[in-house]
C-alpha cells in the first residue's frame, strides 16, 4: 500500500456494519423492553383503580347501613335505657355517643384502603429500577 492510498484497512467495513447491527439491536431491545414497562404500568394501575373502587363501595356500603341501622337502634336502645329509670335525654346521649363511635370505626376502615401509597404503581417501580440495574451494570462491563 502507497502513502497516498485512501482505502480502508481489510476488515474495516464488515465492522461498522456489524457494530451498527448490534447498536440497531440493542435500540430494538430497549423499546421492547420500554413498551413491556408501560403494559406493566397500565395493569397494575387498572388493578389499583378497582381496588380502590371497592374501597369506596365498602365505605358507601357501610355508611347506608350505618343509617338505617341508627333510625331502628337507636329508638330501641333509648327506649330500653330509659325503661331502666334513666332520663330520656341522657339515654338518648349515650345511644349517639356508641353508634358515633362505630361510625368512625367503619369510616377509618374504609380510608386505610384508599391511601396514595397503597395505590402507587409498586411492581412497575421495582421493574423499572432492576432494569436501569441491568443496563448500568451492562455498560460498565463493555
Amino acid at each position: 500500500m502507497s502513502s497516498t492510498d485512501t482505502r480502508p484497512p481489510e476488515g474495516v467495513r464488515p465492522q461498522i456494519r456489524e457494530t451498527g447491527s448490534l447498536l440497531s439491536q440493542a435500540i430494538q431491545q430497549v423499546i421492547a423492553l420500554m413498551r413491556g414497562e408501560i403494559d406493566l404500568f397500565r395493569a397494575e394501575l387498572d388493578q389499583n383503580v378497582k381496588k380502590a373502587g371497592a374501597a369506596v363501595g365498602m365505605v358507601v356500603g357501610g355508611i347506608v347501613l350505618l343509617l338505617v341501622a341508627l333510625n331502628v337502634l337507636a329508638g330501641a336502645a333509648v327506649t330500653a335505657i330509659v325503661a331502666t329509670g334513666l332520663a330520656p335525654l341522657w339515654s338518648a346521649l349515650i345511644v349517639g355517643g356508641v353508634l358515633l363511635v362505630v361510625a368512625l370505626i367503619l369510616v377509618k376502615s374504609g380510608q386505610s384502603n384508599l391511601k396514595l401509597a397503597s395505590l402507587a404503581p409498586t411492581r412497575t417501580r421495582r421493574n423499572l429500577e432492576r432494569d436501569r440495574d441491568v443496563v448500568a451494570k451492562e455498560m460498565t462491563h463493555e
